[in-house]
């Protein structure tokens, strides 16, 4: 291999940093995405000069390109439904130990993969990595096994997999410290060596102004206006609880609508129009995805309240923007929302009518109660889920291995 052959027989090829290899997001730059958004703010705010980002990306050709001063390489997938993600980790954790090979002066190089996908094949890429005195870091994410949309095949495959994946990770990064508790006890047997390290978030207000075009395009093509709806922004799945959100909300006698913001699955949105019969209802609103960051954010800012039903896991990044940017925020009560909304939002279950009966609370609620929720909820990013922590967090630890 000719390029094996350069990097051995060059003594003057070097490096002192601390080389970083990111694996299981969709790449950067970011468009929508938990992990696509960390490694995106990883990268971007890195202070350290002593180490080097490597980012791998989802794509339809193996070009490389530099980033954020991080080096993205691209990985082509054949198209194989669920199993592209999985065939897409293993070659990427293979393309950055093979990287290690050719380069004997890469010490101690640190490989995180960010989410439980590749536990059947994980024992074989462990050994390789233990020969370059590799370091294993795994985010376990949430609880991908009790996610609607799988199988039960493939659910017993998710719940495998994690399995594996902790018992061969030298260290487990929770972004959510109930499930860092989960992995403990779930995993004790393994005695998994585990940090809690948040994702982030921040509280800026967006750049555009209030008379901003493509703002007030937006708010002109879907018939609103500042106020005048109530948000939700995430993928359209059922373990999001998008029924019951739609189905409450229609129970209710609120005067805005509500405006979900979301790539429509046709399969789900059948079959909850067959139940609902949501079309009937003017106020219900599908959106098509806003991919620009800073007109989502405007739209947020300007919603009269925010809706967040995910409860299978972990700390979701669409939550922590919605708590920097709007000021009433009605969650589903689990604890991983509890975890992060704290005492700056509002909290609703599954039982019939609970929710309605939350929005209309919440449309007579004062200003001044309202207002009181907002501060509430951007003193809680900025002081838990900021940035600028996050980021000093992840390079000392990167630092210390």
């Amino acid at each position: 291999m000719p390029e094996l052959e350069r990097h051995r027989t060059n003594p003057g090829y070097r490096t002192d940093k601390k080389q970083v290899f990111i694996v299981g997001c969709k790449g950067i730059p970011a468009a929508y995405g938990g992990f696509e958004t960390f490694a995106e703010n990883l990268t971007k705010r890195k202070k350290s000069e002593n180490i080097r980002y490597h980012v791998a990306r989802m794509a339809k050709d193996n070009a490389r390109y530099e980033y954020n001063h991080a080096k993205c390489f691209n990985v082509r997938i054949p198209d194989l439904g669920s199993a592209k993600a999985i065939l897409y980790d293993i070659a990427a954790l293979r393309r950055c130990i093979q990287y290690c090979r050719v380069r004997p002066s890469v010490q101690h190089p640190v490989f995180y993969v960010l989410a439980c996908r590749v536990g059947p094949f994980i024992r074989h890429l462990k050994r390789q990595i233990r020969k370059l005195d590799g370091i294993l870091l795994v985010n376990p994410d949430g609880h991908e096994w009790q996610r609607g949309k799988w199988s039960r095949p493939v659910r017993a495959y998710w719940k495998f997999s994690e399995k594996k994946m902790v018992k061969s990770a030298d260290l487990l990064i929770c972004d959510n410290r109930n499930i860092e508790r989960y992995i403990q006890e779930e995993y004790k047997e393994y005695r998994p060596q585990t940090l809690f390290i948040p994702y982030g978030s921040d509280v800026q207000l967006s750049a555009s102004s209030d008379e901003d075009g493509r703002f007030q395009n937006w708010m002109r093509e879907n018939h609103l206006s500042p106020g005048s709806y109530y948000l939700a922004v995430g993928r359209f799945v059922p373990e999001n609880n998008y029924e019951i959100m739609i189905r409450e909300f229609m129970k209710s006698d609120s005067p805005r609508s509500f405006v979900l913001i979301t790539t429509i699955d046709r399969d789900f949105s059948g079959l909850l129009e067959k139940r609902l019969h949501f079309s009937e209802d003017a106020r219900i609103r599908f959106v098509h995805p806003v991919y620009d960051s800073d007109l989502l954010k405007k739209i947020r800012e300007n919603a009269y309240g925010y809706f967040h039903g995910h409860e299978v896991g972990g700390t979701n990044p669409g939550l922590l923007e919605a708590l920097g940017s709007t000021s009433l925020n009605l969650l589903l009560d689990v604890c991983f929302n509890r975890e992060v909304g704290a005492d700056a939002a509002l909290y609703w279950d599954k039982r019939e009518g609970n929710l309605a009966s939350l929005i209309e609370e919440a449309d007579r609620l004062p200003e001044e109660r309202r207002a009181d929720l907002g501060r509430k909820a951007r003193a809680r990013i900025a002081e838990a889920y900021n940035w600028e922590d996050i980021v000093d967090s992840y390079e000392k630890l990167f630092l210390s291995l």
